[in-house]
């Protein structure tokens, strides 16, 4: 019977991953706060800086609930940061959008996120190259 236990390097991969996971979501937390954003408002507008998107799809990516999303949306576009548009692909459906100002502020949230950038600039391309394919891989 094979053994159950992870051999020391999973072990250490898996404290590694965890470790960066932890300083990522300290840090947007962190740049989210300094735009007196919480980190899911963070999340939802620099998802919405890519393309507009339906409710639905917003909460599908975050593994939330859509009703979660709802009130997210309602507290972004009170402050004039999200608005809400008919999906022209079908009307019935309404998106969710960037204003100007919110698409400006996801942009500063981006370039204030320095954890991942600076470390991954002391890897060569090759080398961020594998990694993300290794990363992919890993998430099948």
């Amino acid at each position: 019977m094979p053994s159950r236990r992870a051999d020391p390097v999973t072990v250490e991969v898996v404290e590694l991953i965890g470790d960066v996971v932890a300083r990522y979501h300290m840090e947007y937390e962190e740049a989210a706060a300094r735009h007196q954003l919480t980190g899911a408002q963070a999340k939802v507008l620099t998802l919405l800086s890519l393309e507009p998107l339906p409710m639905r799809r917003i909460a599908q990516k975050l593994r939330c609930e859509p009703s979660n999303v709802t009130g997210i949306i309602d507290r972004l576009e009170t402050r004039g940061l999200v608005e809400r548009r008919p999906d022209p692909a079908d009307r019935r459906v309404k998106l969710a959008a960037p204003t100007e100002e919110g698409a400006e502020t996801a942009e500063r949230l981006r370039e204030s996120l320095d954890f991942a950038r600076e470390p991954l600039a002391g890897l060569t391309s090759e080398e961020r190259t594998a990694l993300r394919d290794l990363l992919r891989r890993m998430l099948g």
